[in-house]
């Protein structure tokens, strides 16, 4: 690719500005809505019990799983597919799409069947108390057949996301809020006639939310879509060897890197679960709003991943360069935002839990380290995995994450909490450390320019 205008440290194209604030607003509100789902569960039944919200909390961080298996399939989908979409070709989209479906849909049976066969020994994993262990058996019980539903809404929200629709992901997400909080509200607390059923109306509320999830976004695609019509003829079942080739190569380091710092998360949080119960559910209450902040950073990251795919696939290097220093700059003013909303707020968060006075100020002192690593998350995140991913470079976020989780992070959060025996909050700081180291190879890599590389046949 050569440049075939004057380049400048900011882009100046308007129609980049007005598809990025316009695509990031309505990801960020779904995705802000969709988290809502499970946090409408958390805040419920944290109302409930101590026990039936870490029960729902340890589930939780199975579902953490899912949900970046979910993301790292999708995102090789979007990697490609928006670079295609960029040059205006659907086909090779459809054709693609199908067969992220059908992978989508094994891995969806598989995690079934394991939820099935094994589940105390999967919750055994995060906790060793009975009471938890007990209600989380419960919410797995039901939950579990979510795991399919959602990812498959997933693949096809992200291929609407490689061609810049993304209203409907919003609209679905609205109404499965809804949905989740009226079956909470009944069956938690055995409202309007029904019987009171604590965790297992939660784990009920989700799945229809789900249900739903996945109907509205098949029906908008049969009968509203327009762009890349997915169903209209047999092109998703049939694809060439050189285009799943180009599927795999990117999709693997993906989710190879997803998966290397997925499963420290819940072993992080496992650390956690072995040296108090009130360490449990003070860091599910402090990761439950910094989730909340972060989905506004995955929107980031997602929002740029289809931008730059979309400009790489166009071919003008110049405007790649400049649009990526102006999204790596708004990355930056928007984490300093977010970590400040977090840390001003933690007092009203924290007055909406029936917390015992040790796991209240624990709570406390856990939401203020998230704020501060709420700003390097919102540098590293965007900039490693929406603009150098997005724009074809799969493999750099892959070695990062095997040197940062698993050279550093890991080995010094087991020491600090079983060796050394620090408080708490050292440990969870030590655990949350990757989010602001990240930041110096990532920024090097970045001002490299390295990580353009055009994927399209």
């Amino acid at each position: 690719m050569e440049a075939t205008r004057e380049e400048t440290f900011f882009s100046r194209d308007r129609e980049f500005y007005r598809s990025l604030f316009s695509m990031m607003l309505v990801v960020a509100l779904q995705n802000l809505i969709s988290y809502s789902v499970n946090m409408a569960d958390n805040i419920m039944l944290g109302a409930y019990s101590q026990e039936a919200l870490s029960g729902a909390a340890v589930v939780n961080q199975v579902f953490f799983l899912v949900q970046q298996m979910a993301i790292s399939i999708g995102d090789g989908l979007v990697v490609l597919c928006s670079q295609y979409w960029g040059q205006k070709r659907t086909k090779p989209i459809r054709q693609l799409t199908g067969l992220v479906l059908r992978v989508a849909f094994c891995v969806g049976i598989v995690l079934i069947i394991l939820c099935t066969l094994f589940p105390r020994q999967i919750l055994g994993i995060f906790t060793s108390d009975e009471a938890i262990l007990y209600q989380g058996m419960q919410y797995l019980y039901i939950i579990k057949y979510t795991f399919l539903l959602f990812l498959l809404t997933q693949v096809l929200l992200s291929a609407l996301r490689s061609v810049e629709t993304v209203k409907i992901a919003f609209v679905i997400s609205c109404l499965s809020l809804v949905i989740n909080i009226c079956v909470n509200s009944t069956l938690i607390y055995g409202r309007f006639g029904f019987p009171e059923m604590g965790v297992v109306g939660a784990a009920i509320g989700t799945i229809i939310s789900r249900i739903v999830e996945f109907l509205v976004v098949l029906v908008y695609i049969c009968r509203k879509d327009t762009k890349l019509k997915l169903f209209s003829d047999r092109e998703m079942l049939h694809i060439s060897p050189e285009l799943r080739w180009d599927y795999f190569h990117v999709a693997v380091p993906i989710a190879a890197a997803s998966l290397l710092w997925a499963i420290s998360v819940p072993m992080q949080t496992a650390i956690l679960g072995r040296l108090s119960a009130d360490a449990i559910a003070a860091n599910s209450v402090a990761t439950t709003f910094y989730q909340y902040m972060k989905v506004i950073v995955v929107a980031m990251a997602s929002t740029s991943a289809v931008m730059m795919g979309k400009t790489v696939g166009k071919g003008d290097i110049g405007e790649v360069k400049a649009a990526a220093r102006t999204l790596s700059v708004i990355d930056i003013c928007v984490g300093l935002v977010l970590g400040s909303i977090l840390y001003m707020t933690k007092g009203f968060l924290l007055s909406h839990y029936a917390l015992n006075e040790s796991t209240a100020v624990l709570a406390d002192q856990l939401i203020a380290i998230m704020a501060v690593v709420m700003v390097g998350m919102s540098y590293q995140m965007p900039v490693g995995s929406g603009i150098i991913r997005g724009a074809g470079d799969t493999k750099f976020s892959l070695y990062l994450n095997m040197i940062s989780t698993w050279g550093i992070v890991m080995p010094l959060s087991f020491a600090a909490a079983f060796l050394w025996k620090w408080p708490i909050p050292a440990v969870v700081a030590c655990i949350q450390s990757d989010q602001i180291f990240k930041g110096l190879p990532i920024f090097l890599r970045f001002r490299s320019y390295k990580w353009i590389h055009k994927l399209t046949r």
